[in-house]
């Protein structure tokens, strides 16, 4: 499955609006098969907080842990909370 955050919108800030973006995606995860790859592309996105990314991209990290890949991280801001979500989680994220 690839998720397009586009989708959410090119600025994607604050805690609050991740939970959102979590509870509004969360029915389309049921599409998801066992052993599929869950692909995050940040294309079009221009501003990627921690905050929203911890909200989002955490509950993703819990589901889908080996399965998930990050795609078009090139942006600097996307790729600056990346950097803090990986301290934060003492992880890497799978980047394409």
């Amino acid at each position: 499955m690839i998720i397009c955050l586009k989708k959410f919108g090119t600025t994607l800030n604050s805690r609050q609006f991740g939970k959102e973006a979590v509870a509004a995606f969360k029915p389309s995860l049921k599409e998801i098969k066992k052993g599929e790859k869950v692909v995050v592309d940040f294309e079009g996105v221009i501003t990627f907080t921690p905050s929203w990314g911890d909200e989002f991209l955490g509950f993703l990290r819990k589901e889908y842990k080996h399965r998930l890949i990050l795609k078009n991280t090139k942006n600097l801001s996307v790729q600056a909370s990346i950097e803090i979500l990986e301290e934060i989680y003492k992880d890497k994220f799978k980047v394409e």
